[in-house]
Order: C-alpha cells, then structure tokens, then sequence
C-alpha cells in the first residue's frame, strides 16, 4: 500500500482535477429521504440499477413510510419490485427492516453507522450511502468504482468492499472525507476505468502501484 505521505498526494492530486460533492447530491439511488434511501438499497442488491429505479417507483408509489410499508401484503410487494429480481428474499428483508425501524427508532432512521447497520439488510456500504447522502456526514461511501481505484492504485489492499471502506476510515486523512468519494467515483468513470484505463494521462500515474512506469 501507498505511504501516509503518498495518500495524502493522492487526495490532493484528486482534489484539483476531480469534482467534488454538488449541492443536492442525492447518491446512487437517488432518493430524498433516508427511509427510501435504505429501501433503494436493500432492493440493489445484485440489480441493475435501471431495474433497482423501475422497482423502487413502483414500490414507492404504494408506500414511503415504515407504516405504510408494512400494510402492504407480501404480495404486493414482491409484484411492485419484481423488475429488480430475488424480489421474494427483498420482501422479506424490507419487511425485517420496517419492523425493526418502528421497534427500535420509532420509525426514524438512525444517523449513525453503527446504528444503521443493527437494521435487517443494510450493510456498511448502504450505511455509509446513507450517511454521506442523506445526512451530510464526512465519510467515503464504497461502490464499485471506489473499491477497484483504491485497490489498484494502491490507497488500500482489500479483497471486498466492506474491507476497502475500513482502510480508507483509518488511511484517508480528515480533510479529505467529505469529497472523497466523489473525487475517486469520477476519477473511476473518466480515466481508472475498470477496462482500458488511461494510464498515460492519469494525474497520479507516478503514485500509482499499478501504473507501469513504477512496477
């Protein structure tokens, strides 16, 4: 893995050529409030997220609160999110998650990693979603794209993504935790992509431990 010192170049590098946060981000799921946020997660596992989008509307336009949720017949659950597929384990983790959100919060989503992730179905990447996203807090949530630039390049060594998030917790520095995810998402779109990457004109080319100059 990279130095302390070469992280923080790294972060800095990013900072001047990536955008970062936008005001009104909303996430990968794009939703407004923290209750359909987790929901919109729960529903993405193992889904496209153009079919993720196509259940969580149809799914949304019956309910949008634990309460409501819970009226709802298994049945008509599975049929609203039947384009994300597993749509009969999602209703029942949907399920878990409300009852579990009135017994144990009162229905109030909790802001706290530790917290959110006590609730049926939601994992460290949906809490951090969830806690960068919705409440604003200072924290590298974990995708697909920041999970393979931060293992190729070298800011972390982890086989999964819920690893990758707790190395980038104890290595990124602090001013570095509110854009950072933006900053490596956009860095893995536009030039760290996962097929093909533009090596040659990568901004942290002489850091990287892939790059090939340096191996």
């Amino acid at each position: 893995m990279l130095s302390a010192d070469e992280v923080e170049e790294v972060y800095r590098t990013l900072a001047r050529e990536m955008p970062g946060r936008t005001r009104g981000a909303k996430g990968p799921k794009g939703q407004p409030d923290a209750f359909r946020s987790c929901i919109s997660c729960i529903l993405s596992a193992q889904s496209l997220d153009r079919n993720t989008a196509r259940a969580a509307r149809a799914l949304f336009a019956l309910a949008t609160t634990p309460e409501a949720m819970l009226e709802l017949d298994d049945s008509a659950i599975a049929a609203a999110i039947k384009p994300c597929g597993l749509y009969n384990t999602k209703t029942r983790s949907i399920r878990r998650f409300c009852e579990a959100l009135l017994a144990e919060h009162g229905g109030v989503v909790p802001d706290t990693r530790e917290g959110l992730m006590r609730l049926p179905g939601i994992g460290r990447k949906c809490a951090d979603i969830v806690l960068s996203f919705t409440f604003g807090k200072d924290v590298i949530a974990v995708d697909t794209h920041v999970h393979r630039v931060c293992n190729r390049i070298g800011l972390t060594a982890a086989k999964t993504a819920e690893k990758t998030a707790a190395q980038l917790d104890e290595r990124s520095p602090e001013w570095a935790l509110g854009d950072g995810h933006f900053w490596l998402v956009q860095f893995g779109k536009r030039i760290c992509t996962a097929r093909a990457p533009k090596c040659q004109t990568c901004p942290v080319g002489s850091l990287c431990e892939a790059y090939p100059a340096r191996s």
